[in-house]
């Protein structure tokens, strides 16, 4: 996997990306996730319906219960995500990650350059644990549990939007890119 400390010679910028300031940009990729969150709510729907979370018999404290539970789990979740992405960094040979919340997103960052491979699995790294973890426990829960865990799940791709965005601009760009991610800005550099 590719990953310079500094920028190599003959690089040029190439294309950025501001996820906070660019507000066209930050519409677009809130729309993807919110469109992510109602088909994959829609779609599980007519396997469990979604009213189980709410079912009365299992008695209003289990309810509680449950919000409670997946409210302190989107909270972790939103932390445990950025926690992987530094992860990920790491394993890609990063020696300094930088984590960070600017009111609008949670972010893990680098002053790094990474490869186009190394980057995307940097990016997509997380979504992938939770969707394989979240996938297995939803196997294991009692029918009152399924949406508590399976909203964790949605809140995990939706909440994805961003990487998956990012992923799908990297795949139609040239394979010599290397990308720079401070967090919620990104710029992609090409060789010359």
């Amino acid at each position: 996997m590719k990953t310079f400390h500094e920028l190599p010679s003959g690089y040029i910028g190439y294309f950025a990306l501001d996820l906070q300031n660019n507000k066209k940009t930050m519409l677009l990729v809130n729309l993807l996730a919110a469109l992510i969150a109602i088909v994959m709510v829609v779609f599980m729907h007519f396997y469990v319906p979604v009213f189980t979370f709410f079912n009365a018999e299992n008695g209003i404290i289990l309810f509680w219960v449950k919000s409670l539970f997946l409210l302190a789990m989107i909270i972790a979740y939103m932390f445990l995500h950025e926690l992987i992405h530094g992860i990920a960094m790491k394993i890609c040979g990063t020696k300094k990650v930088s984590y960070g919340f600017t009111g609008i997103y949670a972010y893990a960052g680098s002053t790094d350059y990474y490869g186009k491979a190394t980057y995307i699995f940097i990016a997509l790294a997380p979504v992938a644990v939770f969707l394989i973890l979240l996938t297995i426990v939803n196997f294991f829960v009692p029918l009152s549990w399924f949406w508590t865990i399976y909203l964790i799940q949605v809140v995990n791709v939706s909440g994805a939007a961003g990487d998956i965005y990012v992923t799908c601009k990297l795949l139609r760009m040239p394979k010599n890119i290397l990308i720079k991610d401070a967090g919620v800005s990104m710029m992609v550099y090409i060789q010359q």
